[in-house]
């Protein structure tokens, strides 16, 4: 009877350990702020009336002077164990955020920064400061606060604008720009660094595809027109470098003689303002351009509008051409595969790591299309290492402060992009059999 006792016994003893307190202390909950926006108390009431309990709790980090909103936030923060955010991590960085100029990059940049940094094992704090504006004032003030925080690495999403006021104000600290490639401005600083994609580079990978006339189809900003201008010269006179177009011209011709037993090469440019949706004036029944290379500069939407106009025309396109700003997977929904068939597309976006691309998924952020995204990630990636001495994630070249980043050209097939290979001259086929 004691034997059957005690192995009775047995299962009690096992089941009772459940019931010890383990010394090990709870893991903390952290949220982080990555709303560009400033929130009121009327904010704040909102959150917690549609019960967005996470939103409200990362807006209200510290103690609030409502005193009923104060009480909500302590009961919550017990509740989900909210931690305080490490602010003596051996790591710092800022993001200065113009997010008036910038949208939606304001949070997806943040975004980058954070799920880079949430992949490492180095205590780290990661501050937000954002700005009304660019103005040489306001930028000035922002730095000068960065600085008194002590922190020594930014990352700073601009348009040229802002880079060229922080230029000026020639700061002491390392800023590094993801939007801004080191071509478009003039500097001596030794602490700025940029990450910029070079679209002149791209332009003269895919012109070397291109034949004669050259249709060039670029929207109205300045950009668009300088790169169309830069297109038609690189094509033109393809010896000429560092071409530095100093004024803006008109839809035009241009012919150019090259070899004398050669016809001379023509060019066609177009720029399309935003409202602009019918190009039957270009297209419809004009022989100068069939079977010629159309090269694009325009987003997306308006890049498939003009693809479908140069089937719909009957221009017997060559094949079209198009840099970064068309690499995105909304090219392969957005256009019937008949449109684009013929068309080559220049990316830089060629180095990529796993563990960074499931991290920014978890969270709805996109490295692996979004060229603004990449470019933060390959910036923070690069200031880290710094810091740190670890391994660069992103190894990319930095030469004269400016990220360096490889050029492959893809074809957008069925349902993604593939490797672009150059079809050979029939002479040389024929010469090889």
């Amino acid at each position: 009877m004691k034997k059957i006792f005690l192995l009775l016994l047995v299962p009690f003893s096992i089941f009772a350990q459940s019931y010890l307190v383990s010394d090990i202390p709870l893991p903390k909950t952290y949220v982080l702020n990555l709303d560009p926006y400033e929130c009121d108390e009327d904010c704040l009431e909102e959150f917690i009336e549609n019960e967005q309990m996470f939103s409200f709790l990362a807006h209200a980090h510290t103690k609030l002077p409502n005193r009923e909103l104060e009480e909500t936030r302590m009961i919550n923060a017990a509740i989900f164990n909210i931690g305080t955010m490490n602010v003596t991590g051996k790591f710092q960085i800022a993001l200065l955020l113009p997010y008036k100029r910038i949208g939606k990059y304001a949070t997806s940049t943040t975004n980058t920064v954070f799920a880079y940094l949430m992949t490492k094992s180095t205590p780290f704090s990661m501050k937000s400061y954002k700005i009304e504006d660019e103005s040489y004032d306001t930028i000035q003030t922002a730095l000068e606060q960065i600085e008194d925080d002590g922190i020594t690495y930014v990352i700073a999403p601009l348009t040229k604008e802002g880079v060229d006021n922080i230029i000026n104000i020639d700061p002491e600290i390392n800023i590094y720009f993801p939007t801004i490639n080191k071509k478009d401005v003039e500097l001596d600083s030794t602490y700025l660094s940029f990450g910029g994609i070079d679209y002149a580079a791209q332009s003269d990978r895919l012109l070397k595809e291109a034949i004669s006339p050259l249709v060039i189809f670029s929207d109205t900003s300045a950009t668009g027109k300088k790169l169309a201008l830069y297109q038609e010269d690189s094509f033109l006179h393809p010896i000429i470098e560092g071409f530095e177009p100093s004024a803006f011209s008109e839809d035009h011709e241009v012919q150019v003689p090259h070899q004398e037993d050669e016809e001379p090469k023509k060019v066609f440019k177009y720029y399309i303002s935003t409202q602009t949706t019918n190009l039957e004036n270009h297209l419809k029944e004009n022989e100068n351009i069939i079977e010629g290379s159309f090269f694009i500069n325009t987003p997306i939407i308006k890049t498939g509008m003009i693809m479908s106009q140069l089937t719909l025309y009957d221009t017997n396109a060559t094949n079209v051409l198009s840099t970064q700003i068309n690499y995105s997977p909304l090219l392969l929904s957005m256009t019937q595969y008949k449109d684009r068939e013929n068309m080559i597309i220049a990316n830089s976006i060629t180095k990529q790591d796993n563990m960074q691309v499931e991290m920014n998924s978890l969270i709805g952020n996109d490295i692996k299309y979004d060229w603004i995204n990449y470019s933060t990630i390959v910036g923070v990636d690069y200031f880290y290492s710094l810091t740190t001495g670890e391994a660069r994630v992103y190894d990319l070249m930095m030469e004269e402060q400016q990220i360096i980043y490889d050029i492959e050209l893809l074809r957008p097939m069925l349902t993604r992009f593939a490797k672009y290979i150059p079809q050979q001259p029939k002479e040389l086929e024929e010469s090889e059999d």
